[in-house]
């Protein structure tokens, strides 16, 4: 008869209950499972014969082929690091069942069919870790969806602000977690997330870590973060609350989001951008952001004394702020972003933002962040960036270009130049698109901790991707 709904409610109480969004104790950690066995009482609840045969007959399986060639030049730093990986990503869900239920599972394998440099320092270990293969499961996530509201719990995407699947690499992040979804009205969504482990881009699995832990901590195989500013003898991490609401109508965008990263960090950050709709097809818009951090409990910075940017503190507290303007043109964009993070003295990388799952992939909001880095990675200061795309060929090709400059206290001034190719083919290979991605970035004074570069050199980054889509 399965799992009773009364009894199963009772359940999810007790664990709630003992789920504290301020950081406290946590009870059931792997919720992947509690989950299953939750979501199966119900389905045996209400599953009906014909429902239950949607499973097959409506599942979806998507996916890609990636194959990807990333190459790292220096002009001051032997050897230059480079990696190929090629890789793919498998989606299926089932069709609807129980009254609103489905399951969706991702699974990714990639292989650089032994490329990989035997000296692990000219090996670019952030497109998949120094081995030459990886596999994982992206998704595994039981979901209800109705009219009002969409709950999935299990490993999963996740798309806020500040916690993303950073999809830059031949595999993308996911959570561990529970997730829900509102929408109460039309364009406003409300979101509520309890994430418990991460999977970075190239671990094999999913583990209690983020960005600012070393790369093997607890087994994982997690490369391309900050990667060792919490030492190895650190408790494990204890996840994220996060809330939040997103709203659009009428060319106006607004984002409100709340996260406490226990341990590390309470974060507020909020922007919006509005676009002025005209009959020209040449619409100006603007926009702003703000940030504001504090410390959390036991804070993990504080009590092991961490230097971020050669700056210890006393508590975590940062805040930024941020302006944007630009005009759409048929076809194009224009945009010009401004930043500044304040200093703070006394706090923990003298002001620096703390990012658990951004730091050093360089994929948070800022309107200054570059391909490379962005102020997350180089603390206090200010920055500025151009930006121009416009689109050829019926779409079919996108050019970009960008240009970025940062004064900062901890990591100098640099700046960095950017291009940006895009063809997606059509007929008979439509799906498949090539990107080669350039960015150089130039120091020009080293900070009051180190530069940005090695020995304050010029650093060219330089990224083929080709993606087919089935």
């Amino acid at each position: 008869m399965g799992w009773p709904l009364r009894q199963g409610g009772a359940a999810w109480c007790r664990i709630l209950s003992n789920l504290d969004p301020w950081g406290g104790h946590i009870m059931y950690k792997h919720v992947l499972s509690i989950a299953v066995a939750a979501g199966l009482g119900l389905i045996s609840f209400h599953a009906q014969a014909d429902s239950l045969s949607n499973i097959f007959t409506q599942s979806h399986v998507s996916g890609q082929f990636r194959s990807f060639y990333f190459s790292r030049i220096y002009s001051a730093k032997n050897p230059d690091q480079n990696a190929f990986s090629t890789a793919m990503l498998l989606d299926a869900t089932t069709g609807t069942f129980g009254n609103g239920f489905s399951l969706t599972g991702s699974f990714l394998s990639a292989n650089s069919f032994g490329t990989q440099s035997s000296n692990p320092a000219a090996i670019d270990t952030t497109v998949m870790g120094p081995g030459n293969s990886i596999s994982s499961l992206g998704q595994a996530y039981l979901q209800y969806r109705n009219q009002l509201a969409t709950v999935r719990a299990g490993y999963q995407y996740l798309n806020t602000p500040w916690m993303g699947k950073s999809d830059s690499r031949v595999a993308p992040a996911s959570y561990n977690a529970l997730s829900l979804r509102l929408n109460p009205v039309k364009g406003l969504s409300v979101y509520a997330i309890r994430a418990f482990e991460f999977k970075s881009r190239t671990s094999r699995g999913y583990f209690s870590t983020n960005l600012y832990y070393p790369h093997t901590f607890n087994g994982d195989n997690m490369y391309g973060g900050m990667e060792g500013q919490i030492p190895a003898t650190a408790p494990s991490f204890k996840g994220t609350w996060a809330f939040g609401a997103n709203y659009a109508a009428n060319g106006f965008k607004f984002r409100g989001w709340y996260y406490n990263f226990m341990q590390f960090a309470r974060m507020a950050y909020a922007d919006g951008n509005y676009t002025l709709k005209t009959a020209s097809g040449i619409d100006p818009f603007f926009g702003a952001q703000w940030v504001h951090e504090t410390s959390s409990s036991n804070n993990q910075f504080v009590t092991n004394n961490v230097s971020l940017y050669g700056v210890p503190g006393s508590q975590v507290k940062s805040n930024t702020w941020g302006i944007e303007g630009g005009v759409n043109i048929p076809g194009g964009r224009f945009q010009l972003g401004y930043d500044k993070i304040s200093q703070e003295t006394g706090a923990v990388g003298n002001g620096a933002i703390i990012s658990p799952y951004t730091a050093a992939y360089a994929t948070d909001p800022l309107y200054t962040t570059s391909m490379i880095r962005g102020l997350v990675e180089m603390g206090p200061g200010h920055a500025w960036k151009a930006k121009f795309t416009y689109h050829f060929l019926n779409n079919h090709l996108r050019l970009m270009a960008a240009y970025a400059a940062y004064t900062t206290i901890q990591r100098g001034n640099s700046h960095d130049l950017y291009f940006d190719i895009t063809y997606n083919f059509d007929g008979y290979l439509k799906g498949l698109s090539i990107r080669d991605r350039v960015e150089r970035s130039n120091q020009s004074s080293s900070g009051v901790w180190k530069g940005v570069n090695p020995n304050n050199g010029s650093f060219t980054y330089n990224r083929v991707m080709m993606v087919y889509k089935f």
